[in-house]
């Protein structure tokens, strides 16, 4: 049943990404909706149930909201800034409940959190230098990165300090999730959009969010 709904996704996120590259935009926002539904009915299939794995599932709900919202920003141009940026505030929810789901397995918090900080700054400088955005989308985008940023630095950590199998493919989820997003504000805010580029942020967000869902499996273990 699980890799059924893999495969369900991986079709729907392909159909998908064919019908929004011909401006389709309605019928593109209910195909990554139906895309984004399969890896939340993976969280729950493969949830034990714990405190954990509530958080996670949440996550991944919280997730599939943000899909729909980022889309139908193409679906009423006029409030298109406007519902990205809700659609970023929903994904932002996501990246703490992932957060608040993996922080209270860690044997020293302090060190995932101090990193992530580091790396954030480290990375929002370099983002900041290859794109141009408005104030509004700077602010944002510096606590949405620091989130995600700060949700890996936390899941490696877990990962280097206690090695599970849940621990590592939560981590490479997330850090899929994260490559995705960095790839999406350079598309977004660059000099110039790309459709390879929304191939790469597409695949690399469902992977991502596909491995999170699968990663509940080991939680049973």
């Amino acid at each position: 049943m699980q890799y059924g709904l893999i495969l369900v996704c991986i079709g729907l996120v392909l159909v998908f990404l064919y019908v929004e590259k011909n401006k389709q935009y309605i019928s593109a926002t209910i195909l990554k909706g139906l895309a984004s539904v399969c890896f939340v009915l993976l969280g729950l299939l493969c949830s034990p149930g714990t405190g954990t794995a509530r958080m996670i599932v949440y996550g991944l709900i919280t997730g599939a909201v943000a899909d729909v919202l980022l889309n139908l920003r193409w679906v009423f141009p006029a409030k298109g800034q406007l519902i990205f940026l809700v659609g970023i505030v929903v994904f932002l929810v996501g990246h703490i409940l992932y957060l608040a789901a993996v922080l209270p397995l860690s044997d020293r918090p302090a060190i995932g959190l101090g990193v992530g900080l580091v790396l954030t700054v480290l990375l929002l400088k370099w983002i900041f230098r290859q794109i141009t955005a408005k104030p509004a989308f700077k602010i944002f985008g510096v606590i949405y990165i620091g989130a995600i940023t700060l949700l890996n630095s936390v899941a490696f950590d877990n990962l280097l300090v206690n090695p599970s199998a849940f621990n590592g493919i939560f981590a490479v989820g997330a850090l899929l999730f994260l490559v995705s997003d960095v790839v999406l504000i350079l598309n977004m805010f660059g000099s110039e959009f790309k459709q390879s580029l929304r191939i790469t942020n597409i695949s690399l967000y469902y992977m991502g969010q596909l491995l999170i869902a699968l990663s509940l499996l080991q939680l049973a273990v």
